[in-house]
């Protein structure tokens, strides 16, 4: 059954790893918006696994196994669980890697991307997994965008990082990436006119998808002082200032290239909704300086609605209750601020 568009958004709720933090953070973000009838969170996981993450956290909680997405929210103090019975009863143990644990990542992965692919809720929201653990089950998968991709038939996307920007309330500044898992004399290769063209207008039209009207993108220069008209590496020239006249010319409002040192803060200024960063970490440092636990990530170009955490499993702390649920809270958060655009999501990027 597709759930309304006017309806409080459900969300499937990933724990990730279930021997790493992520079923710590899931739970205490699902009992801390539990009261709240705006929205409703539900886990995908082995119910024994939330148990237990309740158990350590000594959560005044109560457990719910539901076996449809369309169960009604019981209220404050129930943390609702959609049970994938992989495990059962007989857990790993925490902080170590584990074939069964990756194996419970991974279908909580399918069930709750086929979920949103069916309209059955209205995003994910995806907890720490262990590539290490993912590989032992036989997944060739390099992490939850590649897997999320095979899942729903896109072959191209593009992260999101989203800062809550405090300097300027209900202002979100939104980061994305001309490359991203590469070294960075590879990335520096791999950026070309056209590979700038393409980067500029896919962020610029994820910021319209993803609910900015009229969007104001910036590009970050590659170069100190953005190459100092020449004195210090010619890539403002010859590549990055050709790439945003072009996309200029067909009426967009791009600016740029501006040196990385000032772009950042001009967004949290609120002069940018979107800054297209050209490397991982020019990006990562920036906004993970600003608020690391705040900073977020959203899949562009997939037909559902995904956020994450940009943090990982944290072994040496799984399972003693020390985990910060920050950047859980700002996930989830972010995924019910998005839940209204969901349709165009779905319109602009399901595979034709």
């Amino acid at each position: 059954m597709t759930a309304p568009a006017s309806a409080a958004p459900t969300l499937a709720v990933t724990v990730g790893d279930p021997v790493g933090i992520g079923p710590e953070i899931t739970a205490a973000v699902l009992h801390e918006f539990s009261g709240d009838t705006s929205q409703h969170g539900i886990a995908v996981a082995d119910l024994a696994v939330m148990e237990k993450a309740v158990q350590v956290l000594d959560l005044d909680a109560e457990v719910r196994a539901v076996s449809s997405w369309n169960t009604p929210a019981a209220g404050e103090g129930v943390i609702d669980v959609f049970d994938i019975g992989v495990l059962g009863s007989d857990l790993p143990d925490w902080g170590r890697v584990d074939e069964r644990a990756g194996r419970a990542a991974v279908t909580a992965i399918e069930v709750a991307t086929q979920a949103a692919l069916a309209q059955q809720v209205t995003g994910i929201v995806t907890g720490p997994i262990n590539k290490e653990a993912v590989w032992k089950t036989g997944s060739e998968h390099l992490g939850h965008t590649e897997m999320l991709g095979e899942l729903t038939g896109v072959t191209k996307q593009d992260t999101m990082f989203v800062v809550e920007n405090t300097h300027v309330p209900g202002h979100r500044l939104q980061v994305f990436f001309a490359t991203r898992h590469m070294s960075l004399r590879k990335a520096l290769d791999a950026i070309t006119v056209d590979t700038q063209v393409d980067s500029i207008l896919r962020a610029h039209r994820a910021l319209e998808v993803y609910g900015v009207a009229n969007p104001r993108l910036a590009t970050a220069a590659i170069n100190p002082h953005a190459g100092e008209n020449g004195a210090f590496g010619d890539e403002e020239i010859e590549i990055l200032t050709p790439a945003v006249d072009r996309v200029r010319s067909q009426g967009l409002e791009v600016a740029g290239p501006i040196p990385a040192d000032s772009v950042f803060h001009h967004g949290l200024q609120g002069r940018y909704d979107g800054i297209l960063s050209q490397y991982h970490d020019q990006g990562h440092i920036a906004t993970k300086t600003f608020d690391f636990d705040g900073t977020i990530s959203v899949t562009v170009g997939l037909p559902i609605l995904r956020t994450s955490v940009d943090h990982g499993t944290a072994f040496d702390i799984a399972g003693t209750g020390k985990a910060d649920p920050g950047t859980m809270r700002s996930a989830y958060r972010a995924a019910v601020g998005y839940a209204p655009y969901v349709d165009g999501i779905r319109a602009e990027y399901l595979p034709r």
